[in-house]
This record gives C-alpha cells, sequence and structure tokens, in this order.
C-alpha cells in the first residue's frame, strides 16, 4: 500500500508540473508589443464593456496600425469615456468603423461579445464570455 502511494504521489507531481509548465510556457509566448496589452480592458461607462486585443491582433491578425492611431490613441488610459454608445457605433465611431456587418460583424448583433453584467470583474479578470469574436 505504501509503494502505491508513493507512485500515485510521484504520478501528481510529474503531471502538476507539466500542466504548470506548459502554463508557465505559453504565457511566456504572448508578445505584447506584437499583440498589444494581454488584460483586457474594461470600460464601465457609459455601459459595462470589455475590449480583448489579443482576439483582434493575434486571433483575427490585424495589425496594431489598423485601430491606432487613426480610430483610437496608442496610449494607456484615453479612450473617450464618453461618446462610445451603439449609435455612435453605428455612425462608423470607434469600434463601428470596423464593426459594421460587413468588415466585421456589425455592433448591433452579438451584444455578449462585447458587454457582460458585472460581477466584480477586474481587468485581470478572462473575458467573461470566452473569447467570442
Amino acid at each position: 500500500m505504501d509503494t502505491f502511494v508513493f507512485k500515485a504521489f510521484l504520478l501528481s507531481m510529474l503531471i502538476s508540473g507539466f500542466l504548470f509548465s506548459s502554463h508557465v510556457c505559453a504565457s511566456e509566448d504572448y508578445e505584447s508589443k506584437k499583440y498589444g496589452p494581454k488584460t483586457p480592458i474594461i470600460m464601465d461607462t457609459p455601459i459595462n464593456v470589455i475590449f480583448e486585443h489579443r482576439v483582434h491582433t493575434e486571433e483575427v491578425g490585424l495589425e496594431c496600425a489598423a485601430c491606432h492611431d487613426d480610430i483610437f490613441v496608442m496610449q494607456r488610459g484615453v479612450t473617450p469615456k464618453t461618446g462610445q454608445t451603439m449609435k455612435a457605433l453605428a455612425k462608423g465611431n470607434s469600434c463601428g468603423a470596423c464593426h459594421d456587418g460587413e468588415t466585421a460583424f456589425a455592433a448591433n448583433t452579438r451584444c455578449n461579445s462585447c458587454h457582460f453584467k458585472p460581477k466584480d470583474l477586474k481587468s485581470s479578470d478572462p473575458h467573461p464570455h470566452g473569447s467570442t469574436h
């Protein structure tokens, strides 16, 4: 019985080590200079919205210049807190420049891709709905 417990312990340590090392390697592979900040941007004004650079750059393949500096200034914390409305997006402002139904899904569809119900979500938390773009 002691041999069984010892082998089970060694096996669990081996598996834990593998999982930990693969997680560390995966997080080291992300290049923030190439793909933008890894941490999602969470805006709560005028309504709760989450934006992930990674979805747009790493997954979709956009370059940073697709949005910066023509649509958004490339500086942390300077995105306007006002004017970010669905009406403005429908006019092609902000995210609506691409989310027009032709370039990317229309801003007035797939609400859960960007909007979420707050549950003490912090900017370090993962996307509340998983990757949805």
